[in-house]
């Protein structure tokens, strides 16, 4: 038999006959949490795409509490200058700008190497390159979070690049923002998006 709570009848419950055994969370009729045999498991939510433009930041705040993995996606991302992009995660809606351990490495006909502390960084450094890609991000326990990322360019030169790294955040996480090294440089190109899931 399925169970679903918070369905759209009268007394906020359904059961359905069958062998599954599962138990399904909605809200407003749309299922957010199934607990069965294998398991809970919920729904991957999608932030609002955001045009990047224009501007020096781009932030995704009010991030939920229960968030264990977070996937950022570039496309056809831009900016107007030479500093490396970075992507900084936050607590209490303020962006950690210290205490990572983040390296980032061109792959073409010859390798090149960038590290970071202020965030995890993407080695893009020239306003030509236009990248596309994702960065994940994951809740390893309590406030420690690691990340991984391949993005890629087919302007100015084909660049596939390779980033990692590691932040302990001061308390729990609630942001992203994209920026860049010393956070001049503008957004001139592309969009991006989130996606959360806990």
């Amino acid at each position: 038999m399925t169970t679903t709570i918070n369905a759209s009848t009268s007394n906020g419950l359904i059961s359905t006959a069958d062998t599954s055994g599962a138990l399904a969370l909605q809200a407003n009729g749309t299922t957010k949490l199934t607990v069965d045999s294998t398991g809970a498991y919920g729904q991957v939510v999608s932030g609002t795409a955001v045009a990047s433009t224009s501007g020096t930041s781009i932030d995704f705040t009010s991030l939920p509490s229960w968030v264990k993995r977070i996937t950022v996606m570039f496309n056809g991302v831009s900016t107007n200058g030479s500093s490396i992009p970075l992507i900084q995660l936050g607590t209490g809606g303020t962006p950690t700008t210290t205490g990572y351990v983040s390296t980032s490495s061109e792959v073409y006909s010859a390798a090149a190497t960038n590290t970071s502390t202020a965030g995890f960084n993407i080695y893009f450094d020239n306003a030509g390159y236009i990248f596309s890609g994702t960065y994940i991000f994951v809740n390893v326990s309590g406030n420690i979070w690691v990340g991984s990322s391949v993005t890629s360019s087919q302007a100015v030169l084909a660049v596939t690049v390779i980033s990692a790294g590691v932040v302990t955040l001061s308390g729990g996480l609630n942001m992203v923002r994209l920026t860049t090294a010393g956070g001049t440089n503008t957004f001139d190109a592309g969009s991006i998006n989130i996606l959360y899931e806990g």
